[in-house]
């Protein structure tokens, strides 16, 4: 069950290399990967997201592509299309830039709600249609998508039922000084990238996203799990709360993350550790909440501390 334990260790820290000062944000993007899921970045422009997406890339041995989502950009950008072919008499079939391993999507809020659509279904179903054929997508196939802060100009905000989509929600944010210092030290000798390494094949990370399977929780643990969503729902500073596909998500992370921890079981602090970036982009505040400068992680965090955490011994 652990046998690649290793190479995906050897994967977080290959991208440690090129982006620095981000290892948890790290670990859990290698996660979410782990869990076959999607994550999504809100971010200012320059934090390094096309660094971070090409350096999984490499380290992976995954093809990636990259997509400047701009308001002109249309569906079959993504999807593809069929264009006349004089030496063939006939339409030839184009792919779009979604087939790849992993695509950065950048900026996705600047694009048109059609594209983002189309981009979404692609996220969920794994395979595109095009003129009346289904075309399956390579595996694995996984997206990092970024948005632009809300109300930034140019921007739309993605619908709620679309966010949902991602299964977790991250900022890189600005670096510490030290790492900013030894970003400065090395500008321009060489891109960071070039320290990466491929230390995994798709093929590997596929057989660890599978093991992932095989991570036992206990049904205390699930019922913790249940009880951190659905306090949402009720919670006086949210006005909308995380649906069940918050849930489904918080046990795959949880499974994944132990495994990465190099554990054959799930223990509650798994899910404590992973809560934020599952809800940060499923619940939306109340009026008063943002009226007090109530932040969301301000809520997820008091969740977490007033729900009860099942004692399981050691490593509870």
């Amino acid at each position: 069950m652990l046998e690649h334990l290793n190479e995906a260790k050897a994967v977080i820290n290959e991208v440690n290399k090129a982006v620095l000062g981000k290892k948890d944000e790290i670990t859990f993007i290698m996660t979410a990967f782990l869990a076959n899921g999607h994550v999504l970045l809100e971010d200012i422009p320059g934090v390094g997201k096309t660094t971070l997406a090409t350096a999984f890339s490499i380290a992976m041995g995954l093809q990636c592509k990259r997509v400047q989502f701009t308001p002109d950009v249309m569906p079959s950008d993504l999807t593809g299309f069929s264009v006349y072919s004089r030496e063939q008499d006939k339409f030839v079939y184009q792919e779009g830039a979604v087939f790849c391993n992993l695509l950065l999507a950048d900026e996705i809020n600047r694009t048109s709600p059609k594209t983002q659509a189309a981009l979404l279904e692609v996220m969920e179903e794994r395979r595109v249609s095009v003129e009346g054929i289904t075309r399956e997508v390579p595996s694995p196939f996984l997206v990092i998508a970024t948005q632009n802060p809300t109300g930034s100009l140019g921007t739309q905000a993605l619908p709620e039922a679309q966010t949902d989509r991602f299964m977790i929600n991250l900022s890189l944010g600005y670096p510490d000084e030290k790492s900013e210092l030894e970003i400065a030290r090395s500008a321009g000798k060489y891109a960071r990238t070039q320290a990466v390494n491929a230390v995994c094949t798709a093929q590997i990370f596929e057989e660890m996203q599978n093991d992932i399977h095989d991570i036992y929780i206990k049904d205390e643990v699930c019922e913790y799990i249940l009880r951190l969503v659905t306090k949402t729902r009720s919670n006086p500073h949210i006005e909308r709360g995380a649906s069940p596909r918050a849930t489904i998500a918080l046990v795959k992370l949880s499974k994944a993350y132990a495994w990465l921890q190099g554990r054959g079981y799930v223990v509650p602090a798994d899910a404590a550790a992973l809560l934020p970036c599952v809800l940060r982009h499923r619940i939306t505040l109340s009026p008063t909440a943002r009226m007090n400068s109530t932040t969301k992680d301000d809520v997820i965090n008091s969740i977490i501390k007033n729900v009860e955490m099942p004692y399981m011994g050691v490593g509870r």
